[in-house]
């Protein structure tokens, strides 16, 4: 994995979580600004895929490929599921759902960083 661009990710999560926990704590449902920072969390999630896919390609590490493929696709599934959960569910629980999600997306990529290191 490339460190800046793991490191923007897990930045743009934390960020995401922070708005989002904030709204949780004024008891306020999530807002599109957010939902739309949660796009570019995915973004960042799709180049970070298509780095990976061609470093694996190239032979870069010795890694176990379908572990690493499991996170990187399970990474990209979160923030959707949660977005849609977030627009449907207009209470204060969608802002928690989207915490939890942002820091689901920190946690795998910390795991994406241990898997490729190996």
């Amino acid at each position: 994995m490339v460190a800046p661009l793991t490191l923007l990710v897990v930045a743009a999560a934390l960020v995401l979580s922070g708005w989002a926990a904030w709204f949780a704590v004024t008891d306020r449902a999530v807002v599109l600004r957010q939902l739309l920072g949660a796009a570019v969390v995915e973004a960042l999630l799709v180049v970070q895929l298509v780095v990976a896919a061609v470093l694996i390609a190239t032979g870069s590490p010795d890694i176990e490929v379908w572990e690493l493929w499991g996170y990187l696709v399970t990474v990209l599934l979160i923030l959707p599921f949660a977005a849609a959960w977030a627009f449907a569910e207009r209470s204060r629980w969608s802002s928690v759902v989207l915490v939890v999600a942002a820091l689901t997306v920190v946690f795998l990529e910390w795991r994406l960083v241990q898997i490729w290191s190996r």
